[in-house]
């Protein structure tokens, strides 16, 4: 152990009394774990945030919508879903705590005292609030009476109130949507924004309101969102919500499916398979820098056996073993690579928070505990590989023309 200990104490003093050498030597491995870590850490900054947005879902949500590609819309043949299916999935699957039917009844302006603003708007039922977990701030949220009777009343997003110049409480307001007065009874939750776009610019009206404002001759493109009881039977009830879908579309067992099933998480989950594919190529970019690095160190280090000799003769001279002079060159060469390796996790992650702070809305940058272990393991692993070299060549050094070296 205090061969050790003084092998870094004499890595240490090299590395002090060379200064610029040492971090123009070291400058590769500093960049290289820089570079990966500033990308890292906005990256997992922003898959964070996604995975945050399906939080409140706990990744129980299942959203059924008609299955309709490019080829078939062109040919004018549009698949459905039917209010009918609702009633099916709510009486025939098992583990539903609950389903939300919803759609998308037409234009998306809305106005208020000559104030328009575009919100998303659409129709849906009471059971909307508990399926995707969002309540309301102020007021309450649409009841099956609403629904029922087809009131025109309406929940809004905390957005829409600053688009359209609402009081602060604007429960008991009219506001003009498709030509028709809806009394506000109700502001959801805030929910922030993504990508730099808001979610809380949205009107949520009862679904047969919707339906009447469509007419009767209009089929609605609907949509289910289902709440599954039981996260552990997740896959068990998208098989059973297929049959059950399948059977009331009286589909034969040679026709796909004219429906898809998705779950909420999807998006969250496709994102972190491209953060981990950004960060395997980044992974590549790091390799070829820890190279570059790793080739200067052991110049360096061959430099430094040259400017050594007389030393490491006097050295042996007194008693040292080969294997001690191994030791201190190899441990000197750990030294110099882990210091750059630590410096440029210090500036990756500096550059990460400065970027996340300068680009609007982009969520704060998060440096996982991987890859702090990897960028460190990574580096002292380059300087292991590349100060083999010198270190050998030191350590075979005859005792007696090393003494002899000018």
């Amino acid at each position: 152990m205090n061969l050790f200990l003084e092998a870094v104490r004499s890595a240490l003093a090299s590395i002090r009394a060379h200064r610029l050498r040492s971090f123009l030597t070291s400058l590769g491995i500093v960049i290289g774990v820089a570079s990966v870590i500033t990308v890292i850490s906005l990256i997992q900054g922003l898959s964070k945030s996604v995975s945050d947005q399906f939080e409140g879902l706990g990744g129980n949500g299942l959203t059924i919508q008609a299955r309709n590609e490019f080829k078939d819309r062109m040919r004018g043949k549009i698949n459905y879903l039917r209010v009918e299916d609702v009633d099916q999935l709510r009486l025939r699957v098992d583990g539903i705590r609950d389903l939300s039917p919803f759609f998308v009844p037409g234009t998306s302006e809305v106005r208020f005292t000559g104030m328009t603003a575009t919100a998303q708007v659409f129709a849906t039922s009471a059971s909307y609030q508990e399926v995707n977990q969002r309540f309301a701030r102020l007021g309450r949220f649409l009841s099956d009476s609403d629904n029922a009777s087809a009131r025109r009343v309406a929940v809004i997003g905390e957005k829409l109130i600053q688009e359209l110049h609402l009081p602060p409480n604007p429960v008991g307001q009219f506001i003009l949507y498709g030509n028709e007065w809806f009394k506000v009874i109700g502001v959801m939750e805030k929910r922030g924004e993504v990508f730099g776009m808001s979610q809380d610019n949205y009107m949520i009206i009862p679904f047969k309101t919707g339906q009447s404002m469509i007419g009767n001759n209009t089929r609605p493109y609907l949509a289910i969102t289902v709440a599954v009881r039981d996260l552990s039977r997740l896959d068990e009830v998208r098989s059973r919500i297929r049959a059950v879908m399948r059977q009331a579309h009286r589909l034969k067992p040679d026709e796909r499916d004219d429906f898809e099933i998705e779950s909420a998480d999807q998006i969250a989950k496709s994102f972190d398979k491209l953060s981990a594919t950004v960060t395997l190529v980044m992974g590549g970019v790091v390799g070829i820098a820890l190279l570059v690095g790793g080739i200067g160190i052991m110049n360096i280090m061959l430099v430094s056996v040259k400017e050594r000799t007389r030393e490491i003769g006097i050295c042996k001279a007194i008693g040292a073993r080969s294997r001690d002079i191994l030791l201190q060159f190899l441990i000197e060469a750990v030294t110099l690579s882990l210091l750059g390796g630590l410096l440029g996790l210090a500036i990756g992650y500096g550059l990460g928070v400065a970027i996340a702070a300068m680009i609007p809305d982009f969520p704060p940058a998060v440096v996982p505990w991987w890859a702090v272990a990897l960028s460190v393991l990574f580096s002292g692993s380059v300087g292991v590989i590349f100060g083999v070299v010198p270190a050998s060549q030191a350590a075979r050094l005859d005792p007696i023309d090393a003494l002899r070296y000018e």
